[in-house]
């Protein structure tokens, strides 16, 4: 028995990380000696339909497909998709075979935070947002959760682990454990010490909102730590918050009343689209949890598409490689390689790993702004509110 329920790295490298219908086509194959020379795409629409999503999870692809005797074509990371493939795979289908569930695994559950992630920032405009979902997640994907946060825009993260494995600070204050370690009544002694613990560059951030009324805990805060305080969360429950709006503007007039304008104030605490969109005019930043790290995977498929260099696919797939364009209104069009694209289109398939050796770097800071201009290129997100 394992110490936990984690698939190890090896296994992942190796090919058993698969699901037991490859295994056994493997062993059909290689018993009848069948190995033709294919074109396999990953897609999840065929056509585009105006629904954008935002690629993210090549770095692991690449690390995957890496040492196998294969061609490999993608979309760059942290590119917005809404049909026709991101990634085309050419080689010998024994070579590749096994690998397939967890490339789609990490493509899809890595776009799928980043799309919703994008969503998210877009609608916060210029305000700042943290992700702080890693907690909904298995531990060991919380730097794939962190990392595909930042592609689709967020502004940092809560997990110290990820942080380390991502060369990032994260951030984070107190939870209401604090407060409530020191006891009812007592919270301005526990933002006091936490005030006297912290070095002087950790932010004064008070959590206000364990026992009583936000506001009246916010301007506790405010005496407990005078000029000190930098910020407020308040995190109120869903079931006990009412107007969440109301609350923080209440909370801003009443600091502002009595001069205390240095003092922000965050928001989390279950927060989606249409939250952030009405709060962001009245607060300094969010934590983002669950709408971020619990995004629906994007639902990749892997399929063949040319065999031995002519056309061949399953029913309502489209035979043929092809490659994919951005066009100068933003578009995204979809064309059989080789052929003439769109007028002045731009091709986003280009070169991963040739015969096994990945061709890109992956800069985390160069990916981030990639997808930022891509989503300012794209303007993919709608209104939340719609």
């Amino acid at each position: 028995m394992t110490h936990f329920d984690i698939i190890p790295p090896e296994q992942i490298d190796s090919g058993e990380a698969t699901d037991a219908y490859f295994d056994r086509t493997v062993e059909t194959l290689e018993a009848t000696d069948t190995n033709p020379h294919v074109v396999a795409e990953v897609t999840a629409d065929q056509f585009p339909d105006g629904d954008f999503e935002l690629l993210a999870g090549i770095k692991d692809a690449a690390s995957l497909l890496s040492g196998l005797p294969v061609d490999v074509w993608a979309l760059p990371e942290g590119t917005l998709f809404d049909g026709g493939p991101v990634m085309r795979i050419e080689g010998n289908y024994l070579d590749f075979a096994r690998y397939e569930t967890s490339l789609l695994g990490f493509l899809s559950h890595a776009s799928g935070i980043a799309t919703n992630a994008m969503e998210i920032s877009e609608v916060a405009k210029d305000t700042p947002v943290l992700s702080f979902g890693a907690r909904h997640v298995h531990p060991s994907i919380a730097a794939v959760v962190e990392r595909s946060a930042l592609i689709g825009g967020l502004d940092g993260f809560s997990h110290v682990a990820a942080g380390d494995l991502l060369g990032r600070e994260a951030s984070g204050t107190m939870p209401h454990a604090l407060i409530i370690c020191f006891g009812r009544g007592n919270q301005e002694a526990a933002w006091q010490a936490y005030d006297e613990q912290m070095p002087p560059e950790a932010p004064r951030v008070t959590l206000c909102d364990t026992y009583s009324d936000e506001v009246e805990e916010v301007l506790g805060a405010v005496e407990a730590l005078g000029k000190n305080l930098d910020s407020v969360r308040l995190d109120t429950t869903s079931s006990r918050r009412g107007d969440f709006e109301a609350i923080v503007r209440e909370t801003r007039w009443e600091l502002e009343a009595r001069g205390h304008d240095h003092v922000d104030i965050f928001a989390s605490g279950g927060l989606g689209p249409a939250d952030v969109g009405r709060l962001s005019e009245h607060v300094d930043g969010f934590g983002v949890g669950g709408y971020v790290s619990n995004a629906d995977p994007v639902d990749f498929a892997l399929d063949i598409v040319e065999v031995e260099g002519e056309p061949a696919a399953k029913r309502g797939k489209l035979s043929g490689a092809k490659q994919v364009y951005r066009t100068p209104d933003g578009g995204h069009y979809i064309a059989l390689a080789g052929r003439v694209g769109p007028s002045g289109g731009t091709p986003l398939q280009k070169r991963l790993v040739e015969d096994g050796s990945i061709v890109r770097d992956f800069d985390l800071d160069a990916t981030i702004d990639r997808a930022a201009r891509d989503i300012d290129r794209v303007d993919p997100v709608s209104d939340p509110g719609e």
